[in-house]
């Protein structure tokens, strides 16, 4: 119960605390993986695309995401080796092999055009996916979305350094193994949560969700092993012509507060809202409004 008044406490949503509907169900890709979907609400379909890498659905769902049913048909799905979903034996992780399981739920879905909203690291395949099926996106929200993975790790290792006083500087060729070095020195400190927002109540209700014994991790494992993840994706968002909402927080210290700067859709439009990295939760009300303001 206490969890409960915690959850209510940080910020109103009286959607989440109706009796909702969902269908949970899975779909077979071709190369025989098992990907967990959740269907839920009324309205376009729209496929959410967690970060990570590695994440998982469930948080975004049960922290305030499920506000978008009121006018969104959502579907909530694990990728491939996260979460509730299986993982390929080839170990196939590969953005192309990513695109083609979104196109997988997109034909779940039954219908020939969708919403694509992307949170963190997904806005990297939600971009590979609109690049290769403009035809079956109806819009793309790139909610906290990064598209340059080293670049938000740069600004999380400038922050740490403002945050506690290190001095950690990283080296062209060697920005993830700056990052962990400060990584360590924030936990050190108990201030890991900063990176994501300045409530830690917040955040331990996060993890709280996130830490579960059952979630499979194995794109977590493997993702930080492929450079491919680590390109700059924000020379590519020029020739994606599709519409875009781009929504970004004042604050969020894990991707970087201009990271949104660098990304130029010829058809985007920008929300700048005050906050952290989860603003699906922290400024729920704020968040809801920017997107159905872009849907239609």
């Amino acid at each position: 119960m206490l969890l409960l008044l915690t959850l209510f406490s940080l910020t109103p949503n009286t959607f989440s605390q109706q009796v909702r509907v969902g269908t949970e169900g899975s779909t077979k890709t071709s190369d025989n993986v098992s990907l967990f979907v959740e269907k839920a609400g009324k309205g376009t379909p729209c496929i959410f695309v967690h970060g990570g890498p590695g994440a998982w659905s469930k948080s975004f769902e049960e922290m305030g995401g499920n506000v978008l049913e009121q006018k969104l048909t959502m579907y909530y799905f694990d990728q491939r080796g996260c979460g509730r979903s299986t993982s390929p034996a080839n170990n196939d992780y590969g953005p192309e092999r990513m695109v083609e399981d979104i196109e997988t739920i997109r034909k779940y879905t039954g219908e020939n055009k969708v919403y694509l909203i992307a949170h963190s690291f997904g806005g990297v395949l939600a971009l590979k996916y609109a690049e290769k099926y403009p035809e079956h996106v109806k819009g793309l929200i790139m909610l906290n979305a990064t598209l340059y993975v080293d670049n938000s790790l740069l600004n999380q290792i400038a922050f740490i350094n403002k945050t506690i006083g290190t001095h950690i500087v990283a080296p062209k060729d060697s920005v993830l193994h700056a990052f962990m070095q400060a990584k360590t020195a924030l936990h050190k400190k108990n201030l890991d949560y900063k990176i994501l927002s300045d409530n830690k109540s917040l955040v331990d209700y996060l993890d709280s969700l996130d830490n579960d014994p059952k979630r499979n991790n194995s794109f977590a494992r493997q993702a930080f092993n492929m450079p491919v993840y680590f390109s700059d994706f924000t020379k590519e968002t020029k020739d994606v012509k599709v519409p875009v909402l781009v929504i970004t927080g004042t604050k969020d210290n894990n991707i970087g507060p201009q990271h949104y700067k660098l990304f130029k859709f010829p058809n985007q439009q920008v929300k700048i809202i005050e906050g952290g990295h989860i603003l699906y939760f922290e400024k729920n009300k704020e968040f809801a409004d920017a997107v159905f303001g872009f849907v239609h």
